[in-house]
């Protein structure tokens, strides 16, 4: 018993020790960076000094290269402003303008600034104008009704869709666009027409297509809430404010019943299916699972793509 206790006792005085033993040298440690830090600062110090010695010993060297150099004024025009007495001596000022309108012959001519940002904020806009201008929704919602009455969820995809749809507009459009193109922006470029008259120059061909795309009733019901006395036939009398409301629903409506004339034969699909599989006790499998691949095959045997484009291209013309 009194070994066993000893030898506790030895155990117990070894650990101390070299407890003891990592507690100092982790002081050390502390004690050697502290050092090292100092000696880094005072280093550090004793280099600015010196580069500030230098710095002050060169002053006199440096004033006397900057005197010696001619002073000139730090300005980035040639000729004070208001200085030009014409028009030729206002266009070699250069004074930093960022904005500038000069006027020949009673024609103003746009600067490179303005053309910049008539020309940002039309493509700011560009995507209203042709969602509500042209026949874009009637395409876009016709391909959708399209690909529901497939029942093929999300092939073709929206991307498809939408580039499909933006390039038949294109195409229906472009005789309307080189109209306005020819009559509104290559003479108001070239100073040939005032702003007004190329506004409405280029309003005219898209007013002559929203209005033949139009139903009547439409332009009716909106010229009446509208307050405007209108005689049912001339286009002159309806405003454009009027025209834009009337050919979206105009649109609307043609559109949905389009998709309606294309969802009857898929529907009698889907009837047939569903009939067939009741009278054969299958209640639990879903009947478009099974009309799926009979829509598919009819859809492509009938040529279906080019039957519903080349028809709904038709309906503009």
């Amino acid at each position: 018993m009194i070994n066993f206790i000893r030898k506790k006792i030895d155990t117990y005085k070894n650990t101390v020790c070299n407890v003891n033993k990592k507690e100092i040298k982790k002081e050390l440690h502390k004690e050697i960076r502290k050092i090292i830090y100092m000696l880094c600062m005072v280093s550090v110090l004793v280099a600015t000094n010196v580069a500030v010695v230098n710095a002050t010993e060169d002053d006199a060297a440096a004033e006397h290269i900057l005197d010696s150099e001619p002073k000139e004024e730090n300005r980035t025009n040639i000729d004070a402003p208001g200085t030009a007495q014409t028009g030729d001596d206002l266009k070699k000022l250069n004074i930093a303008n960022s904005l500038t309108i000069t006027y020949d012959n009673g024609n103003g001519e746009l600067n490179g600034t303005l053309r910049i940002l008539l020309t940002l904020t039309a493509i700011a806009i560009a995507p209203i104008l042709i969602i509500t201008l042209t026949s874009f929704t009637r395409i876009l919602i016709v391909l959708h009704f399209t690909r529901q009455a497939l029942n093929t969820q999300s092939a073709p995809p929206n991307q498809v869709l939408i580039a499909l749809a933006l390039f038949l507009t294109f195409f229906i459009m472009q005789p309307i666009f080189m109209q306005v193109y020819n009559n509104a922006i290559v003479p108001y470029d070239a100073g040939e027409i005032q702003f007004e008259e190329a506004f409405q120059e280029a309003l005219d061909p898209l007013r002559q297509f929203m209005f033949e795309q139009t139903q009547v009733k439409d332009i009716d019901s909106f010229m009446q809430i509208a307050g405007t006395p209108w005689d049912g036939e001339s286009m002159e009398l309806v405003p454009t404010t009027v025209l834009i409301p009337s050919f979206i629903v105009s649109e609307l409506r043609t559109a949905f019943i389009i998709g309606f004339l294309i969802y009857i034969p898929f529907i009698v699909i889907d009837m047939v299916v569903s009939s067939v599989l009741m009278s054969m006790g299958m209640m639990m499998l879903p009947p478009t699972t099974i009309s799926m691949p009979f829509k598919i095959l009819l859809f492509v045997l009938a040529d279906g793509w080019n039957l519903v484009i080349i028809n709904l291209v038709r309906t503009f013309y």
